[in-house]
């Protein structure tokens, strides 16, 4: 049995989690060896030491938190942004207020960075902003003026948050374009296998019961005559492709997420043309053929609905008065100014002043259902028959159409 290739998740995304979990290893060992470094300009190194255990142990108890977004939660980025907002707000209790005024790093330095490159990755740039705003604030705080320096800081950690967190939002945004891509791809290559199963099956099947039902005659070959028509609507069917069911993409905690979703049918539009070709194309069966031009036939909605019900009018006649072994073709012209379509029978054609009388005898169909509905819509219908050579009947319906149901257009 054939597999069915599905979409289900992707991430183009890991490589930056990747990139973050180094990064805050490496800004770890920065911020440690600054003050391995500098510990004479720390008038309390115990605060200092006593904060970059905490750091360490955080950093390392949390590495499998920024390895993919499901890990990185809320709470998460929530303890994260405080443990380096406590360790800038800690800063001038370490270094006293002249490490202050000389503008030295904070105790954290650029580990702060991190944990706004979190919010960046894992939300977007709204959530970058807001992470990078608090450290903002902190840094203003623990210097307690607004200096050249702490603005520079600080936008610099702003500007490259939310370009990350925007980067990330458009790549979501590819990779959602991409998955669906993938899957419809996917579901085109499982519907031509089955176009070919079908092919190589069903359909051959279907056409040797038709001819050996002929063949044999009888009961055989109204099975046949059956069996033809099924071929001839499940060939349509193939040919016309089946209608793939709708997909939906949406951010899931690994990326994107792509599911089959039923959606209701959406109403036609009833100001736009309408293709006169799948409303005749149905008709089309093992007695009656059908021949249509290669590109669409457009009419007005209306016009096209009452051209179909009366070419339908008229194979209802053809079944009905010449017989259920008589054959009909159905042919589409469209011209310049108007649509034509013929339909034509080989039975016996109708005798010289039967309209007539069936008419007065109170038998409307070719009169209402034919020649009524074409004269609504501005068109005519044009009945020819000769005993013993069948009947034609030429419906024609301008292009722009008029009377009471032109105005649907």
């Amino acid at each position: 049995m054939a597999r069915r290739e599905r979409v289900m998740r992707m991430s183009v995304e890991q490589p930056l989690w990747r990139a973050l979990t180094a990064y805050r290893l490496l800004t770890m060992l920065y911020a440690i060896g600054l003050f391995a470094t500098e510990q004479d300009r720390f008038v309390r190194p115990w605060v200092a030491i006593g904060y970059f255990a905490v750091l360490v142990v955080w950093t390392l108890a949390t590495l499998p938190r920024v390895a993919n977004a499901a890990s990185c939660t809320k709470r998460f980025l929530t303890v994260d942004l405080i443990v380096a907002l406590v360790g800038i707000l800690l800063t001038p209790l370490a270094v006293g207020h002249s490490g202050i005024v000389a503008g030295g790093p904070t105790l954290p330095s650029i580990w702060t960075a991190g944990a706004v490159l979190a919010y960046a990755v894992k939300g977007g740039w709204r959530w970058a902003a807001f992470a990078s705003l608090l450290v903002g604030v902190a840094n203003v705080l623990q210097r307690g003026a607004f200096s050249r320096d702490t603005l520079h800081n600080v936008l610099l950690v702003c500007i490259a948050s939310i370009a990350i967190g925007y980067v990330v939002e458009v790549a979501r945004a590819s990779e959602r374009t991409l998955a669906r891509a993938l899957e419809i791809e996917a579901a085109t290559r499982e519907r031509e296998r089955l176009a070919r199963d079908i092919h190589d099956g069903v359909l051959q099947v279907l056409a040797m019961v038709q001819r050996r039902g002929t063949a044999l005659g009888g009961e055989a070959a109204e099975l046949g005559r059956m069996a033809g028509e099924q071929e001839v609507a499940l060939r349509t069917l193939v040919a016309g492709g089946l209608v793939p069911a709708s997909r939906a993409s949406e951010d899931a905690s690994q990326g994107a997420l792509v599911r089959a979703v039923e959606e209701p049918d959406e109403l036609p539009d009833t100001s736009a043309p309408s293709d006169l070709r799948p409303l005749l194309a149905p008709h089309a069966g093992a007695r009656v053929s059908f021949a249509e031009p290669g590109a669409p036939v457009f009419l007005a909605p209306v016009a096209a609905k009452e051209l179909a019900a009366a070419v339908s009018a008229a194979l209802d006649n053809v079944r009905r008065h010449a017989g259920t072994d008589a054959r009909a073709w159905i042919l589409v012209e469209d011209e310049p100014d108007a649509v034509i379509v013929t339909v034509r029978d080989d039975g016996p054609g109708i005798p010289e002043g039967r309209l007539a009388q069936a008419e007065g005898e109170g038998r409307l169909g070719v009169a209402q259902s034919i020649r009524g509905r074409l004269r609504d819509i501005g068109g005519t219908a044009e009945l020819i028959s000769v005993p013993g050579q069948g009947t034609e009947v030429e419906l024609r319906v301008p292009k722009v159409s008029r009377g009471k149901a032109g105005s649907g257009r």
